[in-house]
């Protein structure tokens, strides 16, 4: 069975540090990949804020080309909006029997997984891999085997910081993937 990272997000855009997080997750985690699950519509983010759905996929599919380790999907696209996590994960594994999905989360969205659609649902059926964000402490209590805080290096860059940097004339040539910069640019 391939043990793949489900990486899901609006990646509104991608940046550097989503695609650090992926590659040492594959390197340290003893992943075999990555999945960049672009999600059209977060019940959790304003719709207004995001670029269309398959512009951000076309960004996350330039910015990991090449990459063996990487894919994007845009499986999402096609189940009922809003996308609940518990349901993209239910569906998904129907699709991809011969994978195991660890889910990857930030630390601030597992600081409210208890309001997550099917919590436990999602704690019974698929590992999950947090990873650390600045200011936000990380409890797992005992009876969550499958869940587990990784050592990945934090790198605090946000896309929402990126948009606003973008709109104010900044250089953003180290935040961005190469591959990118001139189609996010243009938006």
């Amino acid at each position: 069975m391939k043990k793949t990272g489900l990486f899901s997000g609006s990646f509104n855009p991608v940046h550097i540090g989503h695609l650090a997080l992926a590659n040492w997750l594959c390197e340290y985690e003893d992943l075999d990949e990555v999945w960049f699950l672009v999600t059209p519509q977060s019940p959790l983010k304003a719709q207004a804020t995001l670029m269309a759905e398959q512009r951000r996929y076309h960004m996350v599919e330039l910015a990991i080309e090449g990459y063996p380790k990487f894919r994007v999907s845009d499986f999402e696209f096609k189940l009922p909006r809003p996308s609940y996590s518990v349901d993209t994960l239910r569906e998904i594994q129907k699709a991809y029997p011969d994978h195991l999905f660890h889910f990857i989360i930030g630390a601030d969205n597992w600081l409210i997984f208890n309001q997550w659609k099917d919590n436990q649902t999602i704690l019974a059926n698929h590992p999950i891999l947090i990873y650390p964000r600045l200011g936000y402490e990380v409890v797992i209590p005992p009876d969550y085997p499958n869940v587990r805080l990784v050592n990945a290096p934090i790198l605090e860059i946000s896309s929402a910081a990126i948009r606003q940097a973008c709109k104010d004339g900044k250089d953003l040539r180290f935040f961005l993937p190469e591959s990118i910069r001139d189609y996010f640019q243009l938006q």
